[in-house]
C-alpha cells in the first residue's frame, strides 16, 4: 500500500529499497502488536478462550486461566505490516499470505475446540493433517503452474542440485506441513517457540535479500530467484510481530500463542524456504524445531518397538517433545527456554555461514 502510494504514484525512490521497507515493516508490526495487545487480551478473556491442559503434562506445565489464541495478535500485526510495506503485485507475497491465513484458520479451529468444547485434544489429528496438506498443496500447485523452478539445491556443494519435476509438489507440501507441525510441537513453554521463530526469520531475511538480488546471488554462488527480495520484508515483519508477542509471552506468560500462531508461523517459514530454494538451510536454522520433532518420532516408535518385542513399552526420554523431558528432570521453565534460545542463535549463525561455504 505505502510502496504503491509513495513509490509508484509519487515517485519517492526511498520506498523502492527493500532494506528501508524491511526496517519499517519490523517497526510497524511491533508497534501494532503493542497497540492491539490490550484489546486482544480483553477479548480472549471475555470469550473465555483459555488453554485446556492435558492431564499427563508435568505439574509445572499446568497453568490455569491463561488465555490462548495469542497467535491472532502476531498474524494481525504481521499481515497489516505486509500490506503496508510490500509490493502487493508480487505473487510470492500472496502465496505466503495464503499459507499464514490457511494454516491460521486450521489452528483457530483447533484452539476453539480445545477452549470452548473443553476438549484438550482439539481437532482430530487426521482432520488437522489433511487440512494442512490441502492448503500446502494449493501453494505447491500454484508455484508449479507459475513455472517456478523445481530444482532442489544443497548447501555447501555449489554444483549439487537436482530437478524434482512433478515431485516438487509433494516435496513442497512436506516442507510446509512438516515445518508447521514442528513449530507447533515446540510451542510448549512460555516463549519457547517464538525465540527460534525470530532467529530463523532473521536467517531467511538475509537469504531472501541475497537470493532476490542478482549480483549478490551470483557472487555467493546461490540460486537467483527474481522477486524473492520482497520476502525480506515479510521476514522482518515476522520479527517485529514476534518481538511484540514475546513481550507478553515471556515467562510467566500473559497469553499463549495457541495453534493459530504456531501452525501459521511454521507454514510461513516453510513457504519462504521453498521460495528461496533453501529448504536445507531451514533444517539448520530451525534445528530446535527439528530436534523437538525427532524426539516425538523416536519416542513413539521406540515405545511401539519395545512393546512389541518385550511386552512393555519403554521410553528414551522421560517425556516428549524434548522440552518436557527437561521439565521432568527438574529444570525450571525459564532455564529450558533460554538454553533453547541460545542453541537457536548458534544454529542461526551456522546457517548464515552457509552463505560463504561453497
Amino acid at each position: 500500500m505505502l510502496y504503491f502510494l509513495f513509490y509508484q504514484v509519487f515517485g519517492i525512490v526511498l520506498f523502492k529499497y527493500i532494506t528501508f521497507r524491511s526496517i519499517y515493516a519490523a517497526i510497524t508490526a511491533m508497534f501494532i502488536g503493542f497497540a492491539l495487545y490490550p484489546y486482544f487480551e480483553k477479548k480472549l478473556k471475555d470469550l473465555q478462550f483459555k488453554q485446556t491442559v492435558k492431564e499427563y503434562l508435568p505439574e509445572t506445565h499446568k497453568k490455569k486461566n491463561v488465555p490462548t489464541m495469542g497467535g491472532l495478535l502476531i498474524i494481525t500485526a504481521l499481515l497489516i505490516s505486509v500490506l503496508f510495506w510490500n509490493n502487493l503485485k508480487n505473487p510470492y507475497v500472496w502465496l505466503v499470505i495464503t499459507a499464514v491465513i490457511g494454516f491460521g484458520v486450521i489452528g483457530f479451529i483447533d484452539d476453539y475446540i480445545k477452549a470452548k468444547k473443553k476438549n484438550p485434544e482439539g481437532l482430530s489429528e487426521k482432520k488437522k493433517f489433511f487440512s494442512q496438506v490441502a492448503v500446502a498443496t494449493v501453494i505447491a500447485v500454484a508455484l508449479y503452474k507459475m513455472g517456478f523452478s523445481t530444482e532442489l539445491y544443497f548447501p555447501v556443494f555449489k554444483n549439487l542440485h537436482i530437478d524434482l519435476g512433478l515431485l516438487f509438489i509433494p516435496w513442497a507440501v512436506f516442507v510446509i506441513v512438516g515445518t508447521s507441525n514442528a513449530v507447533n510441537l515446540t510451542d510448549g513453554l512460555d516463549g519457547l517457540a517464538i525465540g527460534p521463530v525470530i532467529t530463523t526469520s532473521f536467517v531467511f531475511m538475509v537469504f531472501s535479500y541475497v537470493i532476490g538480488n542478482v549480483k549478490l546471488s551470483q557472487y555467493l554462488q546461490l540460486p537467483y530467484v527474481p522477486g524473492t527480495g520482497e520476502l525480506t520484508i515479510i521476514c522482518a515483519a515476522v520479527i517485529g510481530a514476534s518481538l511484540a508477542f514475546l513481550w507478553f509471552n515471556a515467562y510467566p506468560a500473559d497469553v499463549f500463542m495457541g495453534d493459530v500462531g504456531s501452525l501459521s508461523l511454521g507454514a510461513l517459514l516453510g513457504t519462504v524456504a521453498i521460495l528461496t530454494k533453501q529448504e536445507f538451510i531451514l533444517a539448520i536454522a530451525g534445528g530446535i524445531f527439528v530436534l523437538e520433532t525427532l524426539s516425538v518420532i523416536v519416542q513413539r516408535y521406540y515405545f511401539k518397538y519395545t512393546k512389541r518385542k518385550y511386552g512393555e513399552g519403554r521410553r528414551i526420554f522421560k517425556m516428549a517433545p524434548l522440552h518436557h523431558h527437561f521439565e521432568k528432570k527438574g529444570w525450571e521453565e525459564p532455564k529450558i527456554t533460554v538454553r533453547f534460545w541460545i542453541i537457536s542463535i548458534i544454529l542461526a549463525l551456522l546457517a548464515l555461514s552457509m552463505l560463504k561455504i561453497r
